[in-house]
């Protein structure tokens, strides 16, 4: 499917017709007050890659966008590595303590028996996304650049990332089940649908995340790797 948005449009209007796009822009050093500046400019001012901005930009907002062999070729690596490693500070730093923080408070008001498990779905599911991002930064990341600089100095090969590479949101699932479904009704049921809202939008960042993965790092390295 071919862009939806293009770099003569005002990065306000990108902004304003599409909400979600709000939680990247921090990720690519980006403060809002755009005025009437396009995306080109804006990405200019801010020394990133247009191209790359407007491919995440599509990936976010259309499930069904994929880039072309070409856009793929073309990938800014500097662009796709400060990327995503500042999408992982933001869910590690940022979005899993806020969730933890008010669930805490749900934990301790709760019957142990919910409690606990609400504590175990949740550290199970933390750990699982920092074993994730840890393998990603220790293993992938270093291939990517060893291969750009035709230096390769392991038998790795992005395969065993993508025949491993699992929606880590998956388990939110279970955490939305409890908070819904089994926890008694008085127990902060204005701090549950909070949380749940949370949860909800951290799921559907973290796909969006994936996808990028999948649809962007994963064919990149392999276009490199042939």
């Amino acid at each position: 499917m071919k862009n939806i948005f293009s770099e003569n449009m005002k990065m306000a209007d990108l902004v304003l017709g599409n909400s979600k796009l709000l939680l990247m822009f921090p990720r690519f050093g980006m403060d809002l007050g755009f005025g009437d500046h396009s995306i080109a400019e804006v990405c200019a001012m801010n020394n990133v890659s247009t191209p790359f901005f407007l491919m995440v930009c599509n990936i976010y907002c259309n499930d069904d966008f994929s880039p072309s062999p070409e856009d793929i070729a073309n990938v800014d690596l500097k662009a796709l590595i400060s990327y995503l490693l500042e999408s992982h500070k933001y869910y590690l730093n940022e979005r899993l303590p806020h969730i933890e923080e008010h669930l805490d408070h749900i934990i301790k008001a709760c019957n142990p028996k919910y409690g606990n498990m609400l504590r175990r779905f949740f550290d199970e599911y933390k750990n699982e996304v920092v074993d994730h991002f840890v393998y990603e930064e220790k293993n992938v990341f270093p291939y990517l650049q060893q291969l750009v600089n035709q230096d390769v100095k392991t038998d790795y090969k992005i395969k065993v990332f993508h025949e491993n590479h699992t929606n880590i949101e998956d388990k939110l699932s279970d955490l939305m089940n409890i908070l819904v479904k089994y926890l008694p009704a008085d127990v902060f049921p204005k701090e549950r649908i909070e949380i749940a809202l949370d949860i909800n939008e951290l799921s559907a960042d973290l796909m969006n995340h994936a996808l990028i993965e999948e649809r962007v790092l994963i064919p990149f390295v392999e276009s490199l790797e042939a």
